[in-house]
């Protein structure tokens, strides 16, 4: 579910219906419907907010991935309105929430995705660089700071994310991880030197 879900949550939806009570319909546990109401609920705007927030407070992970699905859809919701959704108990919400804020690129979206980052869901922690880097520069400060205190897989992700914003305040960090032992490590520092139009020159910091 969670996987599957992660991909399919940037797709459009194709149908659009008229429906008394497309709430409902989001919450019906049938992924079908639920994806055929996202139009009838964005046809509410601002006015679809309060209930979608509430639905993300439900008992059922099913509906608060639903609600995070909407809101990510509607040019009405905020960041806020998405960040306490990347501690939800359930991981395909939390990639769900990382993955929505993507098309919610915001400097007060940076602390709670570089925590993400140590997600137990790889597909979390992963959705989780691709935001940071959709940030950009913003977050290169606290990136660097995850260089200097993470576990290695972490950094590898916090890597990534650098090579992806191309901010020439990374090139130390990212020469020094060419001379630790991770052939993944080397090989996102070697991405991310090349971006930022250092190829193959490899200097210690």
């Amino acid at each position: 579910m969670g996987q599957h879900r992660a991909r399919r949550f940037a797709r459009s939806p194709t149908c659009q219906i008229n429906m008394q009570d497309p709430f409902a319909e989001l919450t019906s546990g049938d992924d079908k419907r639920a994806e055929e109401s996202i139009p009838a609920i964005l046809a509410l705007g601002e006015a679809a907010l309060p209930t979608l927030l509430e639905l993300t407070r439900s008992n059922d992970p099913d509906s608060r991935w639903w609600a995070v699905r909407a809101l990510a859809a509607s040019p009405h919701a905020q960041t806020s309105d998405l960040l306490p959704l990347l501690d939800d108990p359930a991981s395909e919400v939390r990639a769900a929430a990382a993955l929505a804020l993507y098309s919610f690129p915001h400097e007060s979206a940076i602390a709670a995705l570089v925590k993400s980052l140590f997600d137990e869901d790889t597909i979390v922690s992963g959705l989780a660089v691709n935001a940071l880097a959709k940030i950009g520069k913003p977050a290169t400060t606290s990136l660097l700071d995850v260089m200097e205190k993470a576990p290695l897989h972490v950094r590898i992700l916090a890597v990534r994310a650098l090579g992806e914003i191309c901010d020439h305040r990374a090139i130390p960090a990212l020469m020094k991880s060419l001379t630790e032992e991770s052939a993944v490590l080397h090989y996102w520092a070697e991405i991310g030197l090349q971006r930022l139009g250092l190829d193959m020159v490899y200097i210690k910091p």
